[in-house]
């Protein structure tokens, strides 16, 4: 029995990942019942987003304050609270009666998920010893997967057979279940009592991450005439660089940012921060391509999916068994080498491009994925102290959800910025004069002409489905580009993982070398 838990590490794991499964598919449910929150509640698109952008500020401002409240409150009773605060809010969004009172039921909902992540992963480490930290994390991180994999076939199956609340009613028993486990299962750890809060690190924080995650999640539709967007997103640029500076002289800062001194610490969080950032592209516009271009439901996308899921869950644990063995080369290099290999194929996807086609590629993707996502924590997490983890963690969770929210932003952008490119150029080649253009409009008249339409109507429908088909063109190619720079960064993570360790040798060699100048080059 280790000193964390009454039944052993692995139970301790397990209560951990209840939390953690529920905080994300949750997440992946959400935006499958906006639109029938739109219809319930009578509001419009720019509304109903409030339901996903309260919990995603809430979220985001909380997660620094988790390490003092650990350290304050005890992890144990934190990450009871927090998993009560998630399951009542769960609750309270199910029993929403207007896009209001959704609103800040989400934030409730946000709080508690904020707190989840950093307190549960501090737990994991403070428990699991090193040799074991790799497979802990694969098992950890298979929750982490499988949540978003079922929660479109799971959404498409309860929105078209149940009530939209049930999306929120069913994290209530699995919330139930993971609070009782904790209760019983998990056991204090020893307070490290703060000398003081750190009030201006906490103001600071908060106004600065709530502007920039508030702006980040409107960026595509925001009017830049406006004055309110500039001035936030300068308020909270602002605010963050008064944070980074208050914690950097604050004898007992909220975020301790002097870890980023520890190399491994900071170079493992860039890969990670890296890695979230180009992987996230797939989960996010593979869904878009299917719907939007394929014309697949929610639930075939679903379907489509969740075999990558399967063939990350498996890969997972195994990629944690010879991290533990072999070290990291031994996975992140195959892995990020798969994903190297399989990017390329999906930055060339088409309409043409079968079914079964993307799910061979997404599977192989999923391997790549569970090879690659647990090591960077693992090892960045290692390189600290016991002492400090409950910082490390806070700094890890904050880190990874501000490089997604900013990706998400930059791949919307990006994609709107490339579709309206694409357009013109393909649109500036499709004249009356090209034999192409003028051979499909003869061939789309005589389709209309057969179909009933009148002569007068066959040429302007001829035009309006061509034009249609450029914008979907348009749309694939704006996809693929995405996924070529995304391939791009994947080949520059490899580079750089292959000689981390060069920096520390060259150190040691320095410090070794009898003749210090020689040896620094």
């Amino acid at each position: 029995m280790t000193d964390a838990s009454k039944g052993g590490i692995w139970t301790v794991l397990g209560v951990i990942i209840i939390g953690t499964f529920i905080t994300i598919l949750n997440a992946s449910l959400i935006n499958i019942a906006l639109p029938k929150m739109m219809a319930v509640f009578g509001v419009s698109l720019d509304s109903i987003q409030w339901v996903v952008t309260a919990y995603t500020i809430a979220l985001g401002a909380v997660i620094p304050l988790s390490g003092y409240l650990s350290d304050l409150l005890g992890a144990k009773k934190l990450y009871i609270g927090a998993l009560i605060l998630f399951t009542l809010g769960s609750l309270l969004c199910g029993m929403a009666w207007s896009n209001s009172s959704m609103i800040a039921f989400r934030v409730i909902q946000g709080i508690g998920g904020g707190i989840i992540g950093p307190v549960g992963n501090a737990i994991i480490f403070r428990t699991v010893p090193p040799e074991k930290r790799g497979v802990a994390m694969g098992l950890y991180g298979v929750a982490a997967m499988a949540a978003p994999a079922i929660g479109p076939t799971l959404g498409g199956y309860i929105i078209a057979n149940l009530s939209w609340r049930m999306l929120f009613y069913i994290n209530v028993p699995f919330g139930i279940l993971g609070i009782i486990a904790g209760i019983i299962l998990l056991q204090e750890f020893p307070k490290r009592s703060p000398e003081s809060f750190d009030m201006i690190g906490f103001i600071t924080s908060t106004v600065g991450l709530v502007c920039i995650f508030y702006v980040l999640g409107k960026w595509t539709s925001i009017d830049w005439g406006e004055m309110e967007y500039p001035l936030l997103l300068i308020l909270g640029i602002f605010s963050l660089i008064l944070f980074v500076i208050n914690e950097l002289m604050h004898p007992h800062p909220l975020l301790d940012l002097r870890l980023f001194k520890l190399y491994d610490f900071t170079a493992w969080s860039v890969v990670m921060s890296v890695l979230s950032m180009a992987m996230i592209a797939v989960p996010y516009l593979v869904p878009i391509f299917l719907q939007n271009i394929m014309g697949y439901s929610a639930m075939q996308t679903g379907i489509l999916l969740f075999p990558s899921a399967i063939a990350t869950a498996i890969m997972m644990p195994l990629s944690g068994k010879l991290f533990d063995k072999w070290g990291y080369k031994a996975v992140m290099i195959p892995g990020l080498l798969l994903f190297v290999a399989v990017s390329y194929p999906l930055s060339f996807l088409n309409t043409n491009t079968s079914a079964s086609t993307i799910n061979i590629l997404l599977v192989i993707r999923g391997f790549a994925l569970g090879l690659v996502a647990s090591p960077p924590i693992t090892l960045a997490m290692n390189s600290v102290s016991k002492v400090m983890i409950n910082q490390a963690s806070a700094l890890m969770n904050i880190t990874r959800q501000i490089a997604s929210t900013v990706s998400i932003a930059l791949i919307t952008t990006t994609l709107q910025h490339r579709i309206v490119l694409n357009s013109a150029t393909i649109s500036d080649q499709l004249t009356m004069t090209n034999p192409v253009t003028s051979d499909a409009v003869r061939t789309l008249q005589g389709v209309y002409s057969k179909g009933g339409l009148s002569a007068s109507d066959t040429n302007g429908a001829a035009i309006s489905t061509l034009m249609g088909l450029v914008q979907k063109q348009a749309y694939v190619d704006a996809i693929d580009y995405i996924f070529l720079m995304m391939l791009l960064v994947m080949v520059i993570v490899l580079v750089f993982v292959v000689f981390i360790d060069l920096p520390k040798y060259l150190r040691t060699q320095v410090q070794d070398s009898p003749n210090k100048k020689e040896a620094a080059y």
